[in-house]
């Protein structure tokens, strides 16, 4: 039940050692994967993993730093952690029972804010009449988990914190690099319910999440987000799997 773990600092070396940190006695982490996307201050992972760094030449998206992330993966499962994630407890023991069930393909645990807020990190896909709806204030396509509620499946969970069984990741191909930092969470959930896997919450677990959000009201990072809103439509729309 071993894990590799792969985290990406974008010049986040305070956020990211902090996580490192939280890392201490996670004996479920078997290798540690730390990318350092651009030049960074150095990074403190715990004593005791195996530490594989990268030191990206040109800057990778999200998907593309989880991919090189992946390669030469031995180990059963495969976590993707921002930097900005804070694991009060141990989360692993938890999310790693879900994997009893053959069929799941990724669990992640009920995302808090800094002050316990649960955060709407579980959603049910995105399309063009549930975004209007969303728009209107009728409904924002979230499932509103609360904490210690049993663990469900849904339609797609974002990337800030997933725990991937290895075998599905590589089924699917893992991300799709052609994505720039937004919705690749959302199209590689829609990817695994079409090869067959079970995408589920666990809500039972928790992480925190200090959320840095500047980028929403950057011009070039909604052009992103509107590119990669297209593109997904473009894979999926009209060929959503059902849940």
């Amino acid at each position: 039940m071993s894990i590799r773990l792969s985290m990406v600092s974008h010049g986040q070396a305070r956020l990211a050692n902090q996580f490192l940190q939280d890392l201490t006695g996670t004996h479920e982490v078997a290798e540690l994967v730390v990318t350092e996307n651009i030049p960074d201050a150095p990074m403190h992972p715990p004593p005791g993993l195996t530490v594989l760094a990268h030191h990206n030449p040109l800057p990778l998206g999200f998907a593309g730093n989880h991919n090189q992330a992946f390669e030469g993966c031995e180990q059963a499962f495969y976590c993707v952690a921002n930097p900005d994630i804070r694991l009060p407890i141990n989360p692993f023991p938890g999310l790693l029972a879900a994997m009893q069930d053959p069929t799941v393909g990724l669990v992640a645990p009920l995302v808090l804010g800094p002050a316990g807020q649960p955060e709407d990190n579980a959603r049910r896909f995105p399309t063009p009449w549930n975004l209007a709806q969303k728009l209107a204030g009728v409904n924002d396509g979230r499932y509103h988990l609360m904490p210690q509620s049993d663990a469900r499946p849904v339609e797609w969970v974002a990337g800030m914190f997933l725990l991937f069984r290895a075998q599905a990741f590589r089924d699917v191909g893992g991300f799709d690099a052609k994505f720039h930092l937004y919705y690749e969470d959302v199209d590689i959930c829609a990817r695994l319910w079409k090869s067959g896997w079970k995408v589920m919450c666990d809500p039972g677990v928790t992480v925190v999440h200090e959320a840095q959000r500047a980028s929403r009201h950057s011009f070039r990072y909604m052009r992103w987000h509107a590119a990669s809103m297209a593109r997904y439509f473009g894979k999926h729309l009209g060929r959503l799997p059902l849940v």
